[in-house]
């Protein structure tokens, strides 16, 4: 169940890159826009491998983060067990309470 959507939130986030690059490259004939999608390719690979990161140790954490990104729902991580749901619940708590008192 984790592996199903971890994966798909890998895929939805590639998806968004890729259609992000299509339209920079429709939007700009500037043969310079080559390199402006090397850079902004560049620093999406190194987000993506930071924040994917499958080790049972952290993955509530990636879980809570993908789900307050937007790239899974906390319908896609049912059948994740109840003890889970609620740290990453728990974690979205506290994320959102951060943003209310900054």
């Amino acid at each position: 169940m984790a592996r199903r959507a971890y994966d798909l939130a890998y895929e939805r986030e590639c998806r968004a890159i890729r259609a992000k690059v299509e339209q920079m490259l429709e939007a700009d004939d500037d043969i310079r826009q080559i390199w402006r999608i090397h850079d902004y390719l560049s620093k999406e690979r190194r987000e993506t491998d930071q924040k994917y990161d499958y080790r049972y140790s952290v993955l509530i954490f990636v879980f809570a983060r993908l789900i307050n990104e937007g790239w899974i729902t906390e319908a896609d991580l049912s059948g994740l067990g109840p003890d889970k749901t609620q740290e990453i619940k728990a974690l979205l708590r506290f994320g959102r309470e951060d943003e209310v008192n900054s």
